[in-house]
């Protein structure tokens, strides 16, 4: 697991701890999340780094920002053209990258989500915003929060004046999202949900994040 102690050491963390129901976050992305991702969630709550990263959170006020809201399927969909078309390289199967943050300037931040199994050892990816570079970091969301919040790590797609004011973090308004916006309700069946999709036809793995369009249609035939 990540200590989180050496990012709070350089951008401390403005809020008190908030309690988050990962039960039902990670029920409703229909896969678990690194536990380092966890800590930073609910130290930090939904905010902005250098008032230019944001990472998705549970809490986030805008569907732009919001972990389980559509801004992660509908980035995978323009990977998924661009690595069909040829557009833009793409270095991984976007079946492999989950947004987990985007920039001002309109990079995004994703998990290399490899083994599927195995949350923890996840990668951080960021792509160059409307060009091919890509930039692949070998750690955690906070290993890479921590690098290039204290310049040890240049994302070349990221300003260079980035820490010109020293990190810092800046929460989202607490008028603009409620403490807890997940359902409560029951976890979904997700073997349910693999048994189903498979006999009509989709291609689903055997473990790992359930494709968003099988989600989809699995609500469809039940609704």
């Amino acid at each position: 697991m990540t200590d989180l102690s050496a990012l709070t050491r350089i951008c401390p963390a403005p809020l008190p701890a908030m309690h988050i129901a990962w039960e039902h976050v990670e029920s409703a992305l229909g896969m678990a999340l690194p536990a380092d991702y966890k800590q930073l969630a609910e130290h930090y709550g939904p905010g902005a780094f250098n008032s230019y990263i944001h990472i998705y959170h549970p809490h986030g006020p805008t569907e732009f920002v919001n972990l389980t809201g559509p801004m992660p399927a509908r980035i995978r969909a323009y990977l998924r053209k661009d690595f069909d078309q040829g557009t833009h390289p793409v270095p991984y199967d976007p079946e492999r990258l989950f947004t987990i943050g985007g920039t001002d300037n309109g990079e995004h931040i994703f998990w290399i989500t490899d083994p599927v199994d195995e949350p923890d050892r996840w990668r951080i990816a960021v792509n160059e915003a409307r060009g091919p570079q890509w930039f692949t970091f070998d750690g955690t969301l906070v290993d890479f929060l921590t690098s290039v919040l204290s310049g040890q790590t240049q994302v070349p797609q990221f300003p260079r004046d980035l820490l010109a004011s020293g990190p810092s973090f800046t929460p989202s308004r607490p008028d603009l999202w409620k403490p807890e916006p997940i359902p409560d309700q029951p976890p979904v069946d997700t073997a349910a949900i693999r048994a189903w999709g498979r006999a009509n036809g989709y291609n689903i793995p055997p473990r790992g994040r359930i494709p968003s369009e099988v989600r989809e249609a699995w609500e469809r035939h039940n609704s």
